[in-house]
């Protein structure tokens, strides 16, 4: 239901910040943890994970996207 009333008088996420890139000791963050940058809406407070390399906003679940996996594990 609240996800209902959110679609019709939620926020547009329009506002949003210049992506932001966790430092070492900074809080973590459920956004920051995907990959590290996210970027807030400054309307409504929420963060969205971002991805440098595509520099988009990644959506979905708060699991790692695959194509993330892929990259980190290539670089390990």
């Amino acid at each position: 239901m609240a996800s209902l009333l959110d679609i019709l008088f939620g926020c547009s996420h329009k506002n949003c910040s210049f992506p932001i890139t966790k430092k070492r000791g900074q809080r973590l963050s459920g956004a920051a943890a995907v990959t590290g940058t996210y970027i807030v809406c400054l309307d409504c407070g929420k963060e969205f994970a971002y991805d440098w390399e595509q520099m988009k906003v990644i959506s979905g679940s708060a699991s790692r996207p695959k194509s993330l996996q892929a990259k980190q594990a290539k670089a390990a």
